[in-house]
């Protein structure tokens, strides 16, 4: 069952230290690797670069890009979870576990096996359009007349669906001999993060967290209810769809830059809402600034490890938490 926190921390002081560790965890990543550089030579590599020198092109080309990529998907499968959970009202749901990594993944392949150079603004549309297709049949899948987005019912579909859109994506992979071209996207990791990436997918990532933030009032109010988000005048069919497709949206760009990522927008806002409550105003950049701090920990752990998938670093502790939802029946948020 989610955390719960009957008396929230104080929202500034929290936001405060989580912007601290993500800074710090920022920095670190940057410093530690395959081959470790020091403060100076980062510093020097930032304001005074020599494109000459083997460890400020390492740091501008490979590490920077790849650490900041990490905490781009942070936070975009962080919000997206965030907003998933707050429109169904249910504390299982998380893009990779109600279909939208998948059918990202779906679409990817089909764009590869069409044309196997494409460019990244191309990877963010087909990827948003594969995970509407899977969070759409995830969705009609697992929502009930009687009692809305039903927990159990919702993870059921989303197995479902989930394995029927990677299936199909294998399939697709082996027939068009694209191996080796998604062995990327099925493993998750921001190894291969590049500038020109980074320039489409951040002014993306942040206009909608932005809107995220604005709309964060009407979540918390629907998050009360529908009957009572209706009775105060809501437009609740839009705000559902409009934050449903913001989260596909997010979840599309995640999965174009990472790959398939599961479990950060299922324990994250959790965190939060256990840290400072379940007003939305509060949660939803609480929830940004801890995702990025999840995904750039554990980059900076797989690349210690000799370049492990990310995935499988997030997995390992997502898994347990995971379960003990399960054990615990799920719950309406």
């Amino acid at each position: 069952m989610e955390l719960k926190n009957k008396i929230p921390f104080h929202f500034s002081i929290i936001f405060t230290i989580a912007c601290i560790i993500l800074v710090i965890t920022f920095w670190i990543s940057i410093v530690y690797g395959s081959a470790d550089i020091n403060t100076s030579t980062i510093l020097n590599a930032v304001f005074n670069y020599d494109p000459e020198d083997v460890n400020h092109n390492i740091i501008i080309d490979v590490r920077i890009p790849r650490d900041i990529g990490a905490l781009l998907v942070g936070v975009a499968l962080a919000v997206s979870g965030a907003g998933i959970q707050s429109v169904t009202r249910n504390s299982l749901a998380d893009p990779s576990l109600i279909g939208l990594n998948s059918g990202a993944a779906l679409m990817l392949a089909l764009t590869y096996a069409v044309s196997p150079v494409i460019t990244f603004p191309l990877l963010i549309l087909t990827g948003f359009i594969g995970a509407m297709l899977g969070g759409t049949m995830v969705l009609m899948i697992g929502r009930s007349r009687k009692d809305g987005f039903n927990p159990v019912r919702l993870i059921l579909a989303g197995a479902a669906v989930s394995a029927l859109l990677s299936a199909a994506s294998q399939a697709i992979a082996l027939y068009f001999r694209l191996n080796q071209s998604l062995i990327f996207w099925s493993s998750g990791g921001v190894s291969g993060t590049t500038w020109q990436q980074l320039y489409t997918g951040i002014p993306v990532v942040a206009i909608i967290v932005v809107i995220f933030i604005l709309i964060s009032g009407q979540l918390s109010i629907l998050n009360l209810g529908e009957s009572i988000a209706k009775g105060l005048g809501q437009n609740v069919k839009l705000i559902r769809a409009g934050t449903m497709l913001l989260s596909m949206l997010l979840a599309g760009i995640s999965v174009a830059i990472v790959g398939q990522i599961a479990f950060v927008g299922l324990m994250v806002p959790h965190i939060s809402r256990f840290l400072v409550g379940t007003d939305y105003k509060k949660v939803i950049p609480l929830t940004a600034v801890l995702g990025g701090c999840l995904v750039v920990s554990a980059d900076t752990v797989a690349r210690l490890m000799g370049e492990a998938p990310v995935s499988a670093i997030i997995s390992f502790i997502g898994v347990p938490y995971f379960l003990y939802l399960i054990k615990k029946g799920g719950r309406t948020i």
